[in-house]
């Protein structure tokens, strides 16, 4: 559990308790009563989380991840791999798959679940070859008239010196060109973090949206605090003064749509959150594919060419 989660223990612990007495014969009415009353508390915390309440559970390492929602709401999934320029990133996940009865190019960020799948996967941290295979599936799924949808889940690009030699800078400028030419309808939703230039290479969509709990920010709020303050331990004052989740960016315009979480966090039920998400996707979907291409590259580029305006 995590920190603001600490009241809940007494409960789980009883309940846990309970299960083992039971040892298997179903829920009786206390079982019942006492999940009840944790949902109902879990509701209670979640509704009033923190900014920096909100990183935490962006970065639970039981959130589910790009190829769990592969795995949950996708069908006929075929990973494809390499930049046919240097090798393969294994923090970017990419490849053509079925949702209900229509086809996708699905390019997302992974994390792993233990120290050997995250070294294996870069801590969810793209290199260039990363971002030239995202651009490469996104030209193939232009030729063959697929939608794209971008799963962001990233605390940023990799920024190792082997990165800078290899052109990151120029990979990550050359993917958000790419995503905002595209002549298909494009849809990118934050599963996790979003963080910095690594993300927004993958998130440049018609649609933006968010989970209820994801964030989506131009630095990490530790980055932000040693920059202002010189002082890491701020970094809950700065993710309250950054605007970094999904409601706040909401009400500055900058994300499309906001997708519900289950009681408790996605990281509690997988396969409901990839529902409420295949839900989402599709809806959006539905809508972009109903407005002509020409009218949809002139929308985009409205979109994109109009932010940064504000009052202060």
């Amino acid at each position: 559990m995590l920190d603001f989660e600490n009241e809940l223990k007494p409960l789980q612990h009883e309940l846990d308790q309970m299960r083992k007495r039971s040892n298997g014969n179903g829920a009786g009415p206390d079982e019942a009563r006492l999940v009840a009353q944790i949902d109902d508390r879990l509701g209670r915390i979640y509704a009033q989380l923190t900014p920096w309440q909100k990183v935490q559970v962006a970065r639970h390492q039981e959130r589910p991840y790009a190829l769990d929602y592969l795995q949950w709401a996708f069908s006929d999934f075929v990973e494809l791999h390499g930049d046919r320029s240097f090798g393969d990133d294994r923090a970017i996940v990419a490849g053509p798959a079925s949702l209900s009865d229509r086809s996708l190019m699905v390019i997302g960020q992974q994390k792993g679940r233990d120290t050997k799948e995250n070294l294996q996967r870069n801590f969810g941290m793209p290199h260039p070859e990363g971002y030239r295979k995202a651009e490469r599936l996104m030209q193939q799924a232009e030729r063959l008239k697929m939608p794209v949808l971008t799963l962001v889940d990233t605390p940023g690009a990799h920024a190792g010196l082997e990165d800078e030699e290899r052109g990151q800078a120029e990979a990550i400028a050359s993917c958000i060109s790419i995503m905002l030419s595209l002549k298909v309808p494009t849809i990118c939703v934050v599963i996790g973090e979003g963080g910095s230039g690594g993300a927004l290479a993958l998130a440049s969509a018609d649609r933006l949206l968010m989970l209820e709990h994801a964030t989506f920010t131009v630095a990490s709020p530790e980055a932000a605090a040693t920059i202002l303050w010189r002082d890491k331990s701020k970094a809950p004052l700065a993710a309250q003064n950054m605007k970094i989740t999904a409601q706040e960016l909401r009400e500055l315009g900058l994300v499309d749509g906001i997708i519900p979480e289950p009681t408790g966090g996605a990281h509690r039920d997988h396969p409901g959150t990839a529902q409420r998400v295949a839900d989402a996707v599709t809806a959006t979907l539905a809508e972009l594919e109903a407005i002509p291409l020409e009218d949809l590259l002139e929308r985009r580029y409205d979109k994109y060419r109009n932010l940064g305006f504000f009052q202060e």
